[in-house]
């Protein structure tokens, strides 16, 4: 199996580009930007993510489960995506169900096709195969997207 990496050098410079894509209204397909709090600063800290869904519910994954987002979002369990202009404030949930997180990952090679180089690079699996995504479950983080109450 693959092991893990830090990020790669391009980026924090293409997610600042997306970023500002977005707040210029552009929409970049599946991609959204995902703002939650800092746990530190408490200063909202935007990254983009893109959701996928599978049997009716919403995901989003962090190829490094130690990353800053992936942090804040767990410290914060709410936030907001924007696509372009449209806003949606959300509810996270960590997945701990490991069969869902297999369909979760089983579905991201066939949903999120764009993350597939990342987490190549990132070294979490060798290729596209959902069979070796849905093997990596654990070695991810799988937050459910849920709409704010």
């Amino acid at each position: 199996m693959a092991t893990e990496r830090g990020l790669p050098r391009w980026i924090r410079p293409a997610n600042r580009l997306v970023r500002a894509m977005s707040g210029a209204g552009m929409r970049m397909g599946t991609i959204v930007v995902l703002t939650v709090p800092g746990r530190v600063s408490g200063q909202p800290r935007s990254t983009p993510v893109a959701p996928l869904t599978v049997d009716g519910h919403r995901y989003v994954v962090a190829g490094l489960p130690g990353g800053d987002w992936a942090r804040n979002v767990r410290a914060a369990g709410q936030g907001m995506l924007s696509a372009g202009r449209k806003r949606q404030e959300v509810t996270f949930t960590e997945v701990a169900d490991q069969d869902t997180r297999e369909q979760v990952m089983r579905a991201f090679p066939k949903q999120v096709r764009g993350g597939v180089p990342l987490l190549v690079q990132l070294g979490v699996v060798h290729g596209p195969d959902p069979n070796e995504f849905a093997a990596a479950a654990g070695k991810v983080a799988i937050f459910e997207v849920l709409p704010a109450t």
